[in-house]
């Protein structure tokens, strides 16, 4: 779910504030409107001209995004919205590029919207025509998108420059994962040496203003290691088949059983059902689905037998044991299923996937600790865990 507030839309992409905004562009007003020099030159205006460097920074921001998102739609990729937030912004999009060079150029398009910005902007404050304030102002804004240019291309998720760095690593190593586990490595290795300097830095000169330097190294880690996770769950999902994941969650009853005889063995127990398949004769007639039961009349439950209202196994939603995981996922949640069925290359069933088994192999492969409480809760809810973007890891696995 996107969250904060929209306030319009740019060439068709839903533009979102996000309310930390509100922290950034009152504190950047503050920290020049109340500035001796500009206080002593414009009086009370110093303030209107704090607010509007500071919308003026975060149009900056705006077209920084917006230069990704452009790129990426020329590829053919869904831009959901752009996000202005405290540290700058973000541009949500549907899918990664297909190609570490397509992803380099979405990447690189960002900063080099900044560093025109800067070149342009730079020529224009130098406009003798134009009143002090507005020079000012212009001069600030053209040498933020400098910094903004250079910060962006240091070599380290989740900056630009580490998208470049993976997209390298993928090309050189042929893996999207690698490129992605490098670049999230460079990227913490940053984030922590931004902490340990503002700290340092704070502490020597007692400046509250260089606790900002550990603010940006912090938010640098926890995104990095936020993306070294998503190749860590990436790579797992790809070595994962669906033999795997399956579980014999399932009962074979006779197909000659008439419904009120399932119904009394069978429905009348507590807890969840498990799912049930029809066979006679040393062959799968079918699943059966409580539901087609519950809504056929009392009356017929005594002539009607499992056979007659068996769904083959050639008409329902299933796939093969070799199936791999990530297109399992992609299956359960394109036809909107709690559960698929797992067949053998002889068409028997093997078992049975739900979202509780996915995240369980998922947990088993990469050794974390998930209750059985939690994988119970899972099976029961039919939705994964809050923030667990398993859908989006496996679209991308697939393409």
């Amino acid at each position: 779910m996107q969250s904060g507030w929209r306030v319009g839309s740019i060439v068709g992409i839903p533009l979102y504030i996000d309310y930390s905004w509100f922290v950034i562009v009152l504190l950047v007003t503050f920290l020049y409107g109340s500035d001796p020099t500009w206080q002593s030159a414009w009086g009370g205006l110093a303030w209107g001209a704090g607010l509007a460097l500071a919308l003026l920074l975060f149009a900056s921001v705006l077209l920084h995004e917006l230069g990704h998102s452009l790129v990426a739609r020329q590829q053919g990729i869904q831009v959901n919205s752009i996000t202005l937030f405290l540290f700058g912004g973000i541009a949500s999009i549907d899918k990664e590029s297909k190609t570490p060079g397509q992803a380099a150029q979405v990447a690189i398009a960002g900063p080099l919207v900044s560093f025109a910005l800067y070149i342009g902007l730079s020529l224009l404050s130098q406009a003798q025509v134009l009143p002090d304030m507005a020079q000012q102002l212009i001069y600030h804004v053209a040498q933020t998108n400098l910094v903004l240019t250079l910060f962006n291309l240091i070599p380290g998720l989740p900056l630009d420059g580490g998208q470049v760095l993976k997209a390298v690593v993928w090309k050189a190593t042929k893996s999207r994962i690698k490129g992605v586990r490098w670049a999230a490595r460079v990227g913490q290795i940053l984030g922590w040496t931004a902490i340990a300097l503002g700290l340092f830095a704070y502490f020597t000169a007692q400046r509250l203003d260089l606790l900002w330097i550990a603010l940006i190294g912090w938010f640098a880690l926890r995104n990095a290691s936020s993306y070294s996770r998503v190749s860590d769950l990436q790579e797992a999902v790809a070595a994962l088949t669906a033999s795997d994941a399956m579980a014999r969650e399932l009962r074979v009853v006779d197909a000659h059983m008439t419904l009120r005889q399932f119904a009394d063995e069978y429905l009348l127990q507590e807890g969840r059902p498990p799912t049930f398949f029809a066979a006679s004769e040393g062959r799968y007639r079918g699943q059966i689905r409580v539901d087609d039961i519950r809504a056929i009349e009392r009356s017929q439950w005594e002539q009607l037998t499992l056979q007659d209202i068996a769904h083959p196994l050639n008409e329902i939603p299933s796939v093969g044991e070799q199936t791999s995981l990530a297109e399992v996922i992609g299956q359960l949640e394109s036809l909107n299923l709690r559960r698929i069925t797992v067949l053998t290359l002889a068409d028997a069933v093997a078992g049975t996937i739900d979202r509780g088994d996915i995240v369980k192999a998922l947990a088993q492969k990469m050794n974390l600790a998930v209750s059985e409480a939690v994988i119970q809760r899972i099976k029961d809810e039919g939705t994964y865990p809050p923030g667990l973007q398993l859908p989006a890891i496996a679209k991308a696995a697939v393409e």
